[in-house]
């Protein structure tokens, strides 16, 4: 029984400390100033491929653009998408198309 309390009073000292000493990391540190330009670069970087994958495989619809003017494509299912910013399809409904101002 001595030996589980002491177990038991170990591990409460050793998570108490670790408590004590934990801290979220500042907004404007130099870790946190790389992590965003990385996420940066690989949003960038999958917006890229992809944008080239739907321009390679997919139409293109030439009359109409997405809610905020970007490209719309036209998949072999006919369904409507483009490329978020973060390199993902967004599906659109044919409603949500707008006309392409030219």
């Amino acid at each position: 029984m001595k030996n589980v309390l002491k177990v038991a009073l170990v591990a409460t000292g050793i998570f108490s400390f670790t408590q004590a000493f934990a801290r979220t990391m500042p907004q404007d540190s130099v870790g946190h100033k790389i992590k965003k330009a990385a996420r940066d670069v690989g949003h960038a970087t999958s917006h890229a491929a992809a944008s080239a994958d739907a321009a390679v495989v997919d139409k293109k619809y030439d009359g109409k653009c997405g809610p905020g003017g970007q490209t719309v494509y036209i998949n072999k299912y006919s369904h409507y998408y483009y490329i978020s910013k973060t390199g993902h399809r967004v599906y659109l409904k044919k409603s949500e198309l707008r006309d392409k101002q030219m």
